[in-house]
């Protein structure tokens, strides 16, 4: 995003303040003069995320006047950023984003509860510009897609109303745009999910596994944000993985079906994957292995599983954050066993 930013505004942008979680995405602004770099934790928070939240305030407080400010926002700002209320420690902070990710409470709730003990969420960054004109852009992985809501309102709307003009500049319907697009560049039909899922890992997989084995097209497509809900002592992985692990028991016998889970900021959970891909030997696969998917998977600990059949997807961090993609595969029984050409309506 500030890379964008940079490209549109040219010299007219003065400074440049990133937090962010990975020094590597920043490599090409790190060295310029104008541009001040801070490393926040994520998807816990820790002393870092609150010396993060310090500065942006700070920075908030101090610019000068002729200088209209510019926020980008995306998700993972809950995390990276944090100045508490009074009263308000990091344990209990921390304590909070635990149960939040332990739970799978919905993310418009958890975000309204990290709102209630912060002093710079819920709109209270937008009142510390104490009515100087500004804009937001966003990146959405939040159901809705409301400035309210994402990254817990880091730059939502303040009590009593601002000068913030706010815009939506992406969320998941543009990546599953791109992925449609690139299906019919290579002639597949494609069945598009009408709503975002927002559930449980284990019934998203069951819904998408069922749309996919009953539609007749090869390329099924959807978006949004699961949940997992994590047992006391939780192995590793994340809610793709979990997804994905899920599906594959479903698809499992089926040679003709794949399925693809994974984060579209190229992580997911705890773990350095993006999510997985799955076909119908993935827990045939996992049983060789000495392991059993559903163990794996009562445990949370789909990374496990996962790494020992093979199908983990890993692509690095992609610099941008819209929420979750699910990509399934039909394929006919010639083109799943030979892989020759496109695949074909079956």
């Amino acid at each position: 995003m500030a890379l964008g930013a940079r490209d549109a505004l040219g010299p007219a942008l003065e400074h440049s303040l990133i937090i962010t979680r990975d020094i590597g995405s920043c490599a090409a602004l790190a060295p310029l003069s104008d541009t001040e770099i801070l490393i926040g934790a994520h998807p816990l928070p820790d002393e870092r995320s609150l010396a993060c939240g310090a500065r942006l305030l700070e920075w908030v407080r101090t610019l000068p006047p002729a200088v209209q400010p510019l926020f980008l926002i995306s998700g993972g700002a809950s995390a990276l950023a944090e100045v508490l209320s009074p009263g308000v420690s990091l344990a209990d902070l921390q304590a909070l984003n635990r149960e939040g990710l332990r739970s799978g409470v919905d993310i418009g709730v958890f975000n309204a509860r990290r709102t209630e003990i912060s002093a710079l969420k819920g709109g209270k960054l937008a009142a510390a510009l104490r009515g100087r004109p500004a804009r937001a852009l966003f990146i959405s992985d939040v159901p809705g897609d409301d400035p309210a809501v994402i990254g817990s309102g880091l730059m939502g709307p303040a009590p009593g109303g601002d000068r913030v003009v706010r815009e939506v500049v992406a969320c998941v319907e543009f990546a599953l745009d791109a992925a449609a697009a690139a299906a019919a560049a290579l002639g597949l039909a494609v069945y598009r999910a009408p709503q975002r899922f927002a559930d449980s890992a284990t019934r998203v997989a069951a819904r998408c596994a069922h749309e996919l084995s009953l539609q007749r097209v090869p390329v099924c497509l959807w978006g949004g944000e699961s949940t997992v809900t994590l047992p006391p002592h939780p192995g590793r992985g994340g809610r793709n993985q979990q997804l994905a692990l899920a599906a594959a028991r479903l698809i499992a016998g089926h040679d003709e079906l794949l399925l693809l889970a994974a984060g579209t900021d190229g992580s997911d959970g705890v773990s350095e994957a993006a999510g997985a891909l799955v076909d119908a030997d993935t827990c045939a696969r996992v049983s060789l292995a000495g392991l059993d998917a559903d163990d794996c998977l009562a445990r949370a600990d789909a990374e496990r599983a996962l790494k020992a059949s093979g199908d983990l997807l890993y692509t690095g961090p992609t610099g941008t954050n819209v929420g979750d993609v699910v990509i399934g595969l039909r394929l006919s029984r010639e083109d799943a066993i030979h892989g020759s050409g496109p695949p074909r309506v079956l």
